[in-house]
């Protein structure tokens, strides 16, 4: 599952590297959509079409900006200075899975408690994935991951929604087991060297209600608070985790 891993991993790196103020998420859409086609891989969203979604979700990649927070649709929208973008891909490389997620503010983050709070939420999500992952260790639980999670959600001051969380990955994107972001330590699954998962964090600033907007795919906080979410897909060896996604100055092992 590594060169899936590298591939998603690249495809988020140069899609943060190239958005700007004014590009459209269509445009993202469309560049992810002919680095899939170079490489020979195969998207796992475009025909995607689960029980909590309207259609076929017709695009190869998720644009969550400022409310949305999850399965956000790419549409005609150019980027504003200081929206919180989340992005998120899978894709299928020579028939495994690999999957992640990144969040960050496009342009200037915006100007005082507000600014914080976008920052605030992006750190907050990524010191969470990062408990989750070092808590994914062999003879450990699953509760051990979601409870890692949620020390840090907490600690922040969010409350935790648990309906949309972390999966198992492998020949198809979403599998067993689910992964929730609160849950108790010594609880569930025991954790096995060979388990591949997604860990997938994610808050909203002040709320964890959320509401499927009307295109029938993108989930949006009930109160209008901006969101962000982290994810890594990673592989449970006999020496802890190993991040199959890892970008460009995330750690390789937790």
């Amino acid at each position: 599952m590594r060169p899936a891993g590298a591939f998603v991993a690249q495809v988020l790196t140069e899609v943060r590297a190239t958005t700007r103020v004014g590009t459209n998420l269509l445009e993202i859409d469309a560049m992810v959509h002919r680095m899939i086609r170079e490489r020979g891989a195969e998207s796992c969203y475009i025909d995607y079409h689960p029980s909590f979604g309207a259609s076929p979700f017709g695009k190869v990649i998720c644009t969550s900006v400022n409310d949305a927070v999850l399965h956000g649709l790419p549409h005609d929208y150019a980027l504003r200075d200081g929206d919180l973008l989340t992005i998120d891909f899978a894709c299928s490389v020579d028939g495994w899975v690999a999957d992640s997620a990144l969040s960050f503010v496009v342009g200037t983050p915006r100007a005082g408690s507000d600014g914080e709070s976008d920052r605030k939420l992006i750190e907050v999500s990524e010191r969470a994935l990062a408990a989750g992952i070092a808590a994914a260790v062999p003879g450990g639980k699953l509760g051990d991951i979601s409870a890692a999670i949620a020390d840090v959600g907490h600690a922040a001051g969010y409350t935790i929604n648990t309906d949309f969380g972390g999966h198992g990955v492998g020949r198809t994107m979403h599998g067993d087991p689910h992964i929730p972001n609160d849950g108790r330590r010594g609880r569930g699954m025991k954790i096995r060297p060979g388990l591949v998962i997604a860990i997938e964090p994610w808050f909203l600033a002040t709320t964890d209600e959320i509401y499927g907007d009307q295109d029938g795919w993108t989930l949006r906080s009930v109160d209008g608070s901006r969101g962000a979410h982290s994810e890594h897909t990673i592989a449970v060896t006999e020496d802890g985790p190993l991040i199959l996604t890892a970008r460009g100055g995330d750690a390789g092992e937790a």
